[in-house]
């Protein structure tokens, strides 16, 4: 089945950086859309950053200038670089991948940025 394996994450001081990735298998990844989401308790899974399958790109506004999302289609792989980090960005991130009404998760990955 399809699989998208978040890692990267992990803990950070304010102002570091850590770099995402998204390994997706048994889709037609460069034909998807891919999105990093993130979600903190209690409250509902965000969009931080989406990159079409053309390469067009849109952050939340959190992560302007902050974050960059690309991707590598000859790895079937996404990235987020997140520079800047503050303590409101910890969350567990998410990659999803989107085509027209079929969407697929990945199992999330903890960021957590310490004070």
């Amino acid at each position: 089945q399809v699989q998208l394996v978040e890692s990267g994450g992990g803990l950070v001081q304010a102002g570091g950086s850590l770099r995402l990735s998204c390994a997706a298998s048994r889709i037609a990844f460069s034909f998807y859309t891919m999105g990093w989401y993130r979600q903190t308790p209690g409250k509902q899974r965000e969009l931080v950053a989406q990159i079409t399958s053309t390469g067009s790109t849109n952050y939340a506004d959190s992560a302007k200038g902050r974050f960059t999302i690309s991707r590598d289609n000859s790895k079937n792989t996404m990235y987020l670089q997140m520079n800047s980090l503050k303590p409101e960005d910890t969350a567990i991130y998410y990659c999803r991948a989107i085509m027209a009404t079929t969407n697929y998760w990945g199992q999330g990955t903890q960021v957590t940025v310490s004070s």
